[in-house]
């Protein structure tokens, strides 16, 4: 694997490639070394960095990185809040369980526990009756099953 490749590997699991690189027209990142338009982090900061300290109007900013004006502001904005980690884009979806909490799991644990004859369907009915959420059996189970690859 060349180091090309390693880069792209890295960039990827840390979610900072930047899938439309050959947007980015900046002379820097054309023409160094060290400047990576793959490298999302990175042309998010320089662009930020342009605007903030270089001076250079937003509209030309956006155009020769490749972004829009909403995006810029978006980052502009995630900066000043979080920092540079705040530029690195969080990965979509849920952020944890919305219906299936650690409230309802242990609940379901103790209807178990308490009539090992309760099945699926029953775990559904009484999760609806106690908590008001109508969940699917087979969710109830695959959320005990990785709860119990956890705990192993």
């Amino acid at each position: 694997m060349s180091t090309s490749d390693d880069k792209e590997a890295a960039l990827r699991l840390t979610g900072t490639w930047h899938a439309r690189f050959d947007d980015v027209e900046d002379e820097l990142f054309r023409t160094h070394e060290f400047f990576d338009p793959r490298d999302l982090l990175q042309v998010k900061y320089e662009m930020l960095r342009r605007v903030a300290i270089d001076g250079r109007s937003i509209s030309e900013v956006t155009r020769t990185f490749g972004f829009s004006r909403p995006p810029f502001y978006h980052a502009q904005e995630a900066l000043a809040r979080g920092g540079l980690a705040a530029l690195i884009p969080k990965p979509p979806g849920p952020k944890a369980a919305r219906k299936l909490t650690d409230e309802v799991l242990d609940y379901v644990e103790q209807l178990q526990a308490a009539d090992r004859a309760l099945r699926a369907p029953q775990w559904s009915e009484r999760v609806l009756e106690k908590f008001g959420l109508a969940v699917h059996s087979r969710s109830i189970q695959r959320a005990l099953e990785r709860r119990a690859k956890k705990v192993r």
